[in-house]
Order: C-alpha cells, then sequence, then structure tokens
C-alpha cells in the first residue's frame, strides 16, 4: 500500500544556521533548504550557496554586534526567525593538560562557543517573543564525560549543556514557546576531529574501538538529529540533551 506523500518539514520556517561554511553546519543548512527552509548561513569564513533562498553572512559568534546585525538582516530579507542552530564551535589550537593551558586560549574557546551560543540564544528568544520559535545548540559528548587535554573545549560543551537547560525553562513560559535543545555528537568526520587526530594518529583507532558502532558519525547523521528538534515533530521536546555518538558514551 502506498504511504501519503509528506510535505517539508520546515516549509516556510526561517532558519539562522552558525559555522555553516562546512561539517556539520553545512550538512545541517544543506539538509533545511531540501526540507523548505530558507536559510541564513552564518561563518567566519566564505559560505558557497547552493540556491536563492540562502542568506550568506559573515559571522564572529563572539561578537554581540555582529549578532544583532546578522537578525537584523535575516527579518529584513526573510520577515522573521523561527530556527536558531547554535553550532559555531572551536577546539584548542594544541591539547595540552589543564596545568599548561594559556588564559589566552581558554578564553578564546570559551568566548566562541559558550559565549557565542549565549549571545545568539539572547538575540533568538528577543525575536522569537510572541511568535514562538525553537533553538537548537550543538554541544559535544564531552558536555558530560571528560577527556584529557580538553579542558576549554569540555568546558564550553558543559556550558552549553545547561545554558540550554536554563533557555528551555525560560522559553517554555513564553507565549508561543521558545523550545530550546542541545544535540550531542560523538566523534565525527569533521575538520575539526581531523586536526585533532592528526596531531595524535592513534586516538582514531582508540575512538573507533571505544565507540560500540566502531566507526565515526558523519556530518549529515548529525543534521538529521538537529532537524527532528528545530521541527515542528518535536513540539513536545525541550530541554532535552540528544546524543549522536554511535554508543561512546553508552559505557
Amino acid at each position: 500500500m502506498l504511504q501519503p506523500e509528506r510535505g517539508l518539514r520546515l516549509a516556510g520556517k526561517v532558519a539562522i544556521i552558525t559555522g555553516a561554511a562546512a561539517g556539520i553546519g553545512r550538512a545541517a543548512a544543506v539538509l533545511f533548504a531540501a526540507e523548505g527552509a530558507r536559510v541564513v548561513a552564518t561563518d567566519i569564513g566564505s559560505v558557497e550557496t547552493p540556491g536563492d533562498d540562502w542568506l550568506v553572512l559573515r559571522h564572529d559568534v563572539a561578537d554581540e554586534a555582529q549578532w544583532v546585525a546578522v537578525f537584523e538582516a535575516a527579518i529584513e530579507r526573510f520577515g522573521r526567525v523561527d530556527i536558531l542552530v547554535n553550532n559555531a564551535g572551536i577546539s584548542a589550537a594544541v591539547p595540552v593538560p589543564l596545568a599548561e593551558v594559556a588564559l589566552e586560549d581558554w578564553r578564546r574557546v570559551l568566548s566562541v562557543n559558550l559565549d557565542g551560543t549565549f549571545l545568539g540564544m539572547k538575540q533568538a528568544m528577543q525575536k522569537m517573543a510572541g511568535q514562538g520559535g525553537a533553538i537548537v545548540n550543538i554541544a559535544s559528548v564531552h558536555g558530560f564525560v571528560a577527556a584529557a587535554n580538553t579542558a576549554a573545549y569540555s568546558t564550553s560543551k558543559g556550558g552549553v549543556t545547561m545554558l540550554t537547560k536554563v533557555g528551555a525553562v525560560e522559553g517554555a513560559k513564553m507565549v508561543p514557546p521558545v523550545r530550546v535543545n542541545s544535540v550531542h555528537p560523538g566523534y565525527v568526520e569533521t575538520a575539526l576531529v581531523a586536526a585533532r587526530f592528526a596531531q595524535r594518529p592513534e586516538r582514531r583507532n582508540h575512538v573507533e574501538q571505544a565507540t560500540p558502532l566502531g566507526r565515526l558519525g558523519v556530518p549529515a547523521e548529525i543534521a538529521q538529529a538537529i532537524l527532528y528538534l528545530a521541527s515542528d515533530e518535536s513540539s513536545f521536546v525541550t530541554g532535552s540533551a540528544l546524543t549522536v555518538d554511535g554508543g561512546y558514551t553508552a559505557i
């Protein structure tokens, strides 16, 4: 028996996605567009545009003034913002023990990963007031479990985990509500992960062995989780931390 055709899951929605030049952000932007969203793709670098429904903006997420400008540009172009995906993130250039972390490096990682997420949420909750919306923050399994030599990165993602819950509690009181959730990827085939493995080639083998599914994820798999939390299919989901890690944190 033929199933009825499913409609586009984000038809009519406007979504801002940060860190959209590559990796998970790029995969999410392409998927959102395919599901009917008009995409505002931002990044510190250049973003290729596959369609006319994309607005591309250069964006340092640690700069509050740039966040204000991004939302203003999105609303001027598309009339509203329904979805924010806080995806932009960095890790330390060189993994070192906590006792050797330079304060400058610590602050740089937290400014992008945690401050950037906070600033995006702040603007989104202001602009979504009275209309509702969905915020999806990209955290990490290292927002739950520790790894050596990741003091700044893990701390920033742990902060994103709790900031998401605070936003969810506050957003639930808004009318209509603003839902706020986080996605926690495991190790995924991205440039960020590749750079870390390049410094410690044996680490990849260790991660694959520690992951029950026996492999790294790919950006498209994480994008599907983001899509679910951004869509109306998750209308009763807020304050959740969706782990997509091949079982890495299950053991």
